[in-house]
């Protein structure tokens, strides 16, 4: 299990009518023993759905690295 928290900052926000994408700077950060961080930029419909994008990709991204490792 990989734990982890991500804070997210509004680029440019999704149109007011609800269709389309906004897009966001999730910074994603992980907790010992896997202290490492990634920066994405991410297009979704909200701050929401960009935090959940965000920690899926550092899960992936965090265990291809550590299945290199081993």
């Amino acid at each position: 299990m990989i734990y982890c928290n991500a804070t997210v900052d509004v680029i440019d926000t999704p149109p007011a009518h609800g269709q389309g994408l906004g897009k966001f700077r999730v910074e994603v950060y992980g907790r010992e023993p896997h202290d490492y961080v990634r920066i994405y930029t991410i297009n979704a419909k909200s701050d929401d759905a960009a935090a959940k994008e965000g920690l899926d990709r550092f899960v992936d991204d965090i265990s291809a690295l550590l299945a290199k490792k081993d």
